[in-house]
């Protein structure tokens, strides 16, 4: 009997990286905080709109995620811009590293979620998008609008 699903709730989302990006493969990774960073976290005090991911020789790290100080923290509270490593399996951090040495390649952070107690990430291995690109998917997503709302009024 599989285990039951925990519920999540999101933290912070990265809309930018939809976007300008298309999206190719996403991953879950668990997150390394301090317990200041995780209260913060519960009250919903996170952005990464600017971060990215940088895969290094000794694992995952998001950098520029920005975590606010904790308000009831004292001089132990913790840095908000600092890196933070990432928690993934051997196999998938080899896996993602050759995939991002391809060229154009890179991972993003797409939402910062809790799941059941634990702080988790959503990766998505990206490629960017061009101008065009963007165009023609706003054009795509009117055009889908437009049916549907033609759908829609019809007795």
């Amino acid at each position: 009997m599989p285990a039951p699903e925990r519920p999540t709730r999101d933290v912070a989302q990265n809309r930018k990286a939809r976007r300008n990006f298309e999206i190719l493969d996403r991953l879950e990774a668990g997150v390394v905080l301090q317990g200041t960073e995780v209260k913060t976290l519960r009250a919903g005090q996170a952005s990464i709109e600017e971060a990215y991911i940088k895969a290094r020789a000794d694992g995952l790290w998001l950098v520029n995620a920005h975590i606010a100080e904790y308000e009831r923290g004292n001089v132990f509270n913790h840095e908000p811009d600092q890196e933070r490593r990432l928690l993934v399996h051997k196999r998938e951090w080899q896996r993602l590293r050759q995939r991002v040495r391809e060229k154009g390649l890179t991972l993003v952070p797409l939402r910062l979620y809790f799941r059941g107690k634990w702080a988790k990430i959503e990766l998505g291995l990206a490629r960017g998008r061009q101008l065009h690109d963007k165009r023609a998917a706003i054009r795509d997503r009117e055009a889908a609008r437009a049916l549907q709302g033609a759908r829609g009024r019809r007795p």
